[in-house]
């Protein structure tokens, strides 16, 4: 099972990325509330050059409120990540699928809102 939703937007810088990701989230009513940048955290920690990559931590608020709502500890499985990497054309766009991270959890009703959830980043990533 695939565990990401992913898009190559070819040609594109990571900054223009980043720019077109952030406002495509947010016009699914996704705000980022963390950022880390990977590059610079390797280099920082451990001397170690790699290609641009950063993981934005998007959360819906409404859909993370019925989410723990349900099951209290699912907080532990948020907020949805989405990375950015670069490669070779390009960037590459891959949000945490939500039905394949709640498929551990017991619970119909949350598997709904994570299929819910699902398709709000898929068309997100689909519009970058």
């Amino acid at each position: 099972m695939a565990y990401t939703l992913d898009r190559l937007i070819a040609g594109a810088s990571m900054d223009d990325a980043d720019a077109r990701t952030r406002s495509a989230l947010q016009a699914k009513g996704f705000g980022v509330l963390t950022e880390i940048d990977v590059t610079a955290t390797m280099k920082k920690k451990l001397d170690k050059d790699m290609p641009g990559y950063r993981i934005l931590g998007a959360c819906n608020p409404g859909m993370a409120w019925q989410a723990i709502g349900m099951e209290p500890r699912v907080g532990a499985m948020l907020p949805c990540n989405v990375i950015l990497r670069e490669v070779e054309g390009g960037v590459e766009v891959s949000a945490i699928d939500p039905v394949a991270s709640m498929s551990a959890i017991d619970n119909d009703t949350l598997k709904d809102v994570a299929g819910q959830v699902r398709a709000m980043l898929a068309e997100a990533i689909a519009a970058v």
